[in-house]
C-alpha cells in the first residue's frame, strides 16, 4: 500500500528589500503618534488639574459676594422711617429667615441707624437646619453699628416655655420669669438676676411686650443690654441691642429709640 504525505506550504517570504523611504514614512508616522498622544495626555491631565482647583476654589469665590451683599450700610436699601427719617425701618419677610419662611415667626420690624450693617448669622444659630420643628431659640436676624452697639431678634419655640399653645406672654408668667429662661440668649452667655435693673409692661393694640434693662459686666454682647420680647403664634420673639461702656455713653438714646419701636 502506498502511503501519501501532504507537505504544507510554508508562507511565501518575499526576498525583495524593504524600500528604505517606506521605513522611514512608518517611523515618522508612529513617532507622530506618540507625540499625540503625549500631547494630548499632557493637555487632558492640566484640565484635569486646573478643573479641581477651580472646585476647591468654587465655596471661596461663592462666599465674597453673600458676604458682601449682606456688609453694606442699611441706609443704601430700607427706607427712611415714617415717624423719625434720621432711621431707616427693618420690616422682616419671608425671604430673609427660614423661620418667616416656615410661619414659625410673625413678621417683625424695628428702626436703627442708616449707617448700620446686617451681619451675617452662623447657619448652626440660625435654626435654619431645624425649621419647622425647632426645640431651641434661634438668632433670625443681627445688625451692628461700630460706634454705637449691636442689635438682634432672638426666636425661642414656645412649647420650650408653655405647653399652652397659641399663649399670650402673660400666660407664660410674670417678666422676672420669661428673662430667666431667655436671659442667657440676651448675653450671649449667662445670666444672673442681680442683673436685672429694670422691668416694665407695654401694651400696643393687642400685643403685650415685656421690657428689661439690664447691666450686664460679664456679657458676651456687651456691658449694656435692653431687651423687649412677646408672642405671638409659635414663639416668643426677643429683641436685643447691646453696647459697651464706651459706646453706651454716646448711643443710649439711639439704642432705647431702637427698643420702642419693636414690633410684631
Amino acid at each position: 500500500m502506498v502511503t501519501a504525505s501532504a507537505t504544507v506550504p510554508s508562507p511565501i517570504r518575499s526576498s525583495r528589500p524593504r524600500n528604505k523611504s517606506t521605513s522611514n514614512s512608518i517611523q515618522a508616522t508612529h513617532g507622530h503618534q506618540q507625540q499625540f498622544r503625549y500631547q494630548q495626555n499632557h493637555v487632558t491631565g492640566t484640565l484635569r488639574r486646573e478643573l479641581l482647583k477651580g472646585l476647591a476654589l468654587c465655596p471661596l469665590i461663592l462666599e465674597v459676594p453673600l458676604s458682601q451683599a449682606r456688609e453694606i450700610e442699611v441706609g443704601s436699601v430700607l427706607p427712611p422711617s415714617p415717624s423719625d427719617p434720621s432711621f431707616v425701618i427693618f420690616k422682616a419677610s419671608a425671604k430673609d429667615t427660614p423661620a418667616l419662611r416656615a410661619g414659625n415667626v410673625q413678621p417683625y420690624q424695628f428702626i436703627l441707624p442708616p449707617t448700620w450693617k446686617q451681619t451675617r448669622v452662623a447657619n448652626i444659630l440660625s435654626g435654619n437646619y431645624c425649621q419647622p420643628k425647632c426645640a431651641e431659640p434661634w438668632v433670625e436676624v443681627k445688625f451692628e453699628g461700630g460706634k454705637e452697639g449691636k442689635a438682634q431678634v432672638v426666636a425661642s419655640p414656645l412649647i420650650r416655655l408653655t405647653n399652652k399653645p397659641n399663649a399670650l406672654i402673660e400666660d407664660i408668667g410674670d417678666p422676672e420669669k420669661l428673662i430667666a429662661s431667655l436671659g442667657p440668649f440676651v448675653t450671649g452667655n449667662t445670666y444672673d438676676p442681680d442683673e436685672l435693673v429694670e422691668t416694665s409692661v407695654e401694651k400696643i393694640g393687642d400685643q403685650t411686650y415685656y421690657k428689661y434693662v439690664l447691666e450686664t459686666p460679664f456679657a458676651l454682647t456687651g456691658t449694656h443690654n435692653l431687651a423687649k420680647a412677646t408672642a405671638k403664634g409659635n414663639s416668643v420673639v426677643l429683641f436685643v441691642v447691646s453696647a459697651n461702656d464706651k459706646q453706651w455713653q454716646s448711643s443710649q438714646k439711639t439704642l432705647k429709640a431702637m427698643l420702642d419701636s419693636f414690633q410684631v
